[in-house]
């Protein structure tokens, strides 16, 4: 299995960050990037990001209660999401102190 969180733009390592703490649909991906960066990117940057993710295995669709799909990671993700916050970490150790037990 190819890694989708090679660390290149982040953008596949802030997607599970946020799946990981809540079931998430692509447009709630998109507004809750718009409230940490300022701009909310494009369906043609997040979705691609989504479908590489569920085809490497680690989220996957889930049914919401309405007709909007939401992604859930799954334990390759768990397991992926561990390796890149450590990679992350390794980068910016600098920031160690800040980042905490993610560091570890």
């Amino acid at each position: 299995m190819r890694e989708s969180c090679d660390m290149r733009g982040f953008l596949s390592f802030i997607v599970l960050r946020l799946i990981s703490k809540k079931n998430m649909s692509g447009e709630e991906l998109r507004e809750e990037l718009k409230k940490r960066k300022g701009t909310k990117p494009s369906p043609g940057t997040i979705y691609p990001v989504l479908k590489s993710l569920n085809e490497g295995g680690f989220i996957k669709e889930i049914k919401d209660s309405g007709k909007e799909k939401k992604y859930k990671l799954t334990k390759s993700g768990q397991k992926e999401l561990r390796i890149a916050t450590r990679k992350f970490c390794e980068i910016f150790y600098d920031m160690k102190d800040e980042l905490g037990r993610h560091c570890d």
